[in-house]
């Protein structure tokens, strides 16, 4: 198994999480959006710090990565 694959929305995020904005890894990412499924938790959305100041986007309150 690929442990540097980190599926969407994983509760570890591990030492380089995912920027789902720009589609790669990136060291800054941070949760910036909770989207909720039908079943099974929220899935966190990731952004790294040059996509969330370009796109506006605000890192999540209280979530810990």
């Amino acid at each position: 198994m690929d442990t540097d694959t980190r599926p969407s929305g994983a509760a570890d995020a591990g030492p380089s999480p995912f920027c789902h904005q720009y589609g790669g890894r990136a060291a800054t990412a941070l949760p910036v959006q909770s989207v909720a499924r039908n079943s099974g938790p929220d899935v966190l959305l990731y952004a790294c710090a040059p996509c969330r100041e370009e796109y506006g986007l605000t890192p999540l309150r209280g979530m810990v990565v």
